[in-house]
């Protein structure tokens, strides 16, 4: 039995006495107070389809928990989702709602001095607000991902929630008609789990296991499938092996680990939020982690999994080619993963990759031969200049023309600029700026789903660029640049920018800049001053209070003190 918080409190004799019989109410027996107490934070809901089918795998891992000796105690945690909230006032939460999750499973795993916690989620930030919570306690843990949806289908083509969004810009367009869109609507989102392209929520279900927090092989596993609830109950018996060897996050999350999951991000393609959320776990584990560190890893990794948004194919493709193992045993051959890092079994990565094939199948063409990469460097760019000195984040691959100089195109939130968009008013060659979206602004950092679908129905995708202080969908490809820092609410560059300016954005000199001098920005800025704040009660208006910038990972619990 592990010495620690719970063991102490429940064994103490007499004077616990209260605890006991509280704890009885809710089915221990006399055997069980000499068993490690395990928190299962379950992010079931019917708010959307990402959490819909966690229930049963939670109901699952309490089994397998008691199987393996210990007594589980299960707690709800929330979720938004983004999808569903896209493109309207209730985003202003998805971002926020990371930060309820971690608080809320700290407050319950610490509260009631849990031994260990099995976090299980599904939707964009429920991975992430577990991971940092994981971080916080230091307890040992294990993330389960709930699993992706399976694709829809239609007239042979493959479907995901983006195909939905790029349908309204293309019905918009005039290029299909409404019974077109009605019908991808229909088939895009054909039952339980997460988005099923490499966006957010398949994306750091990846960099998850590639930090070893998740078992191997389950980051891919679909949300249906008789493996997802199996590797559910692997799981919860590798959690109490970790609790009885006292195997903690700390041990695991090092800064081999966020190297391991930077690599893994750049080989599949992943989200541009995989930068935010992993700078916000690392601030919280203490990993000296920034966002130039992502430009030092793009260079040495290719992207050669050909996966969505950009790509051809989805999460339960790559898992029928070998998921993020076989990604990791590619990355690992080449130096380009720490096989020394340690993971939730108690295993190095390199133990639980040792047999893995070096290459992939011959018969699949999801993950190509590294030698054959679908592009020879990393995805996600750092950029910078004198519109984000703090740095901004981009999509690099996928895009047919890599600079643009255009006029500016500015617009105060994210609803202006996707009414200009359909109503045909922005054309080639424009740069479309959407700020007061950031952390603070908005506040919570919308993603920008609606608009950059839009200019992909549109035809625009290559034709005109958009920059924002707030965020993008994991869904979004196109000459787009998202975290812009310093944000505008805080008086950065951005703030500054008037209608018609030129803006440069520069793929390859990482460059991002607004074409006039430096005494014109001072002078502008000296007549600039702050908005209110939009919110003046409730949980946004605490958070615009407290979240520190983008390039620091938008967190709420830095430099409080």
């Amino acid at each position: 039995m592990p010495d620690n918080r719970r063991s102490k409190v429940v064994t103490q004799g007499v004077q616990r006495s209260p605890n006991r019989a509280m704890l009885r109410a809710v089915g221990f027996g006399d055997d069980d107070f000499n068993k490690p107490i395990v928190g299962l934070a379950n992010g079931y809901s019917t708010i959307t389809p990402c959490n819909m089918g966690i229930n049963s795998l939670a109901l699952r891992g309490d089994a397998a928990l008691r199987e393996a000796g210990a007594m589980p105690q299960m707690f709800g945690t929330i979720t938004i989702s983004d999808g569903i909230s896209m493109g309207t006032e209730g985003m202003k939460y998805s971002l926020v709602s990371r930060e309820v999750i971690a608080d809320s499973i700290e407050t319950a795993c610490t509260g009631q001095s849990m031994d260990g916690v099995l976090a299980i989620g599904g939707c964009d930030k429920n991975m992430p607000g577990a991971v940092m919570a994981i971080a916080r306690m230091n307890i040992p843990a294990v993330f389960v991902y709930g699993g992706t949806i399976k694709p829809g289908h239609l007239d042979g083509e493959d479907l995901t929630v983006v195909s939905a969004f790029e349908a309204v810009g293309q019905y918009s367009a005039g290029k299909i008609d409404r019974a077109r869109l009605d019908a991808v609507e229909r088939h895009a989102c054909p039952g339980a789990g997460s988005c099923g392209g490499m966006f957010t929520a398949n994306t750091m279900s990846s960099a998850i296991e590639a930090m070893g927090l998740s078992l191997p092989g389950s980051s891919t596993m679909a949300a249906e499938d008789e493996e997802k609830a199996v590797s559910t109950e692997e799981s919860a018996f590798a959690l109490v092996k970790a609790i009885q060897q006292q195997i903690l996050p700390k041990d695991i999350l090092t800064r081999d680990a966020f190297e391991n999951a930077m690599a893994v991000i750049m080989a599949v393609g992943g989200s541009t939020n995989s930068v935010l959320h992993l700078l916000a776990i690392a601030h919280t584990i203490g990993v000296n982690l920034s966002i130039d560190d992502f430009e030092s890893v793009r260079l040495k990794v290719p992207v050669f999994c050909d996966l969505k948004p950009s790509g051809r194919y989805v999460a339960t493709d790559l898992h029928r080619a070998g998921g993020i193992p076989q990604v990791m045993k590619m990355l690992l051959n080449e130096g380009l993963l720490h096989g020394s890092a340690l993971t939730i079994s108690g295993q190095t990565v390199a133990e639980v990759l040792a047999d893995i094939p070096d290459q992939p199948s011959a018969d699949q063409d999801v993950i190509r031969p590294f030698s054959q990469p679908m592009y020879a460097q990393g995805h996600l760019g750092i950029l910078k200049g004198n519109l984000a000195p703090e740095g901004a984040v981009s999509k690099l691959t996928g895009i047919k023309n890599r600079s643009i100089t255009g006029p500016a195109r500015v617009f105060e939130s994210e609803e202006s600029c996707l009414e200009a968009i359909l109503a045909n008013q922005i054309k080639a060659g424009d740069v479309i700026v959407v700020r007061y979206e950031g952390p603070k602004g908005g506040p919570g950092m919308r993603e920008m789903l609606a608009p950059t679908s839009a200019i992909i129905g549109a035809g625009l995708g290559d034709a005109v660029g958009l920059i924002t202080d707030g965020r993008f969908s994991g869904g979004t490809y196109g000459m787009v640049v998202g975290h812009v820092a310093p944000e505008a609410a805080v008086g950065g560059a951005i703030a500054l920018v008037q209608p018609g300016d030129t803006i440069t954005i520069d793929a390859d000199r990482l460059l991002l800049q607004v074409n006039v001098s430096d005494e014109e920005l001072a002078q502008r800025r000296s007549q600039w001053s702050p908005p209110k704040p939009r919110y003046e009660r409730g949980v946004l208006a605490k958070y615009a209070k407290l979240v520190s910038s983008s390039s620091q990972g938008a967190v709420t619990d830095k430099d409080l003190f």
